[in-house]
């Protein structure tokens, strides 16, 4: 065992490379997974590596783990990053939840943290998720739910049925719906694709802001949220539903800050 030098520079470069959004959600993926040796897991958007080579430094080398994302760039991040901390029982794929390029009973365990939510076709991508799975492998799926950020949405519907009315609602509502399943949804859509639930555990954590432009300005928000939030209002709309938006936030944060709820939900099911 050789140690690793604190100094060098691509250690350092890689060491802190995950965003806080994700590692609520996956402590409670990796609590769930049934880990034994030499298992086969598979990460299903993986993105920049999390929680892909954390799991491939829990099972050690009898274990396997490989990570499929559509995001070239992010996997290029993710590989240095592995041969940064000297993980070689760790393969990073390009491709899709829902054409995944691997045989029939393939790995033990599916994993995914907040990415089968994200899938162009959910159905689909459950499907594949249960074929490439051994028979009585786990799937441990995390998603965040309906009421993400209601301190947000509520204004944000409000400002839309001002300008626009109940269409711009619907669309708000459809914006929601297209990533963030009810329970009692995604549990249905499991059974569909072949498995069986055993158990759901529902979360929550909180994002503070010191008011809404900090939130606007937010590395993570600009990158995953603002231009889909952009995308509901009327293109004539857009720049003043969000001015207003953020300045609502502002002035509701006052004094205490702007707290934001984050509920999510951790599925654990198997192929029987």
């Amino acid at each position: 065992m050789v140690a690793i030098c604190p100094d060098d520079p691509d250690l350092v470069d890689a060491f802190d490379e995950l965003p806080l959004w994700s590692s609520p959600f996956g402590l409670e993926l990796l609590d769930a997974v049934r880990m034994r040796r030499g298992m086969r897991v598979l990460d299903v958007g993986c993105g920049t590596g999390f929680p892909a080579l954390e799991l491939a430094g829990r099972l050690g080398a009898t274990g396997r783990v490989v990570g499929i994302d559509p995001w070239r760039a992010a996997l290029a991040r993710a590989r240095a990053k592995a041969t940064c901390h000297g993980l070689t029982n760790v393969e990073l794929v390009c491709g899709t939840a829902e054409a995944l390029p691997f045989d029939d009973a393939s790995f033990d365990a599916v994993v995914s943290n907040n990415g089968l939510n994200n899938v162009a076709d959910i159905g689909r991508a459950l499907a594949e998720c249960h074929r490439v799975l051994a028979p009585g492998g786990q799937l441990v799926a995390t998603m965040n739910l309906p009421e993400t950020m209601r301190e947000l949405y509520g204004p944000f519907a409000g400002i839309l049925r001002e300008r626009e009315g109940e269409p711009g609602v619907l669309r708000l509502r459809d914006h929601i719906a297209a990533r963030r399943a009810p329970v009692a949804e995604t549990t249905i859509r499991l059974q569909a694709a072949g498995f069986t639930v055993d158990r759901v555990s529902e979360r929550s954590f909180t994002l503070r802001f010191v008011d809404g432009t900090a939130l606007f300005e937010y590395p993570f928000v600009r990158l995953a949220f603002l231009e889909p939030w952009r995308a509901v209002p009327q293109p004539q709309h857009v720049d003043s539903v969000m001015a207003e938006l953020r300045d609502r936030l502002d002035r509701a944060a006052g004094h205490a800050g702007l707290d934001l709820t984050i509920p999510f939900a951790c599925f654990d099911a198997r192929r029987p």
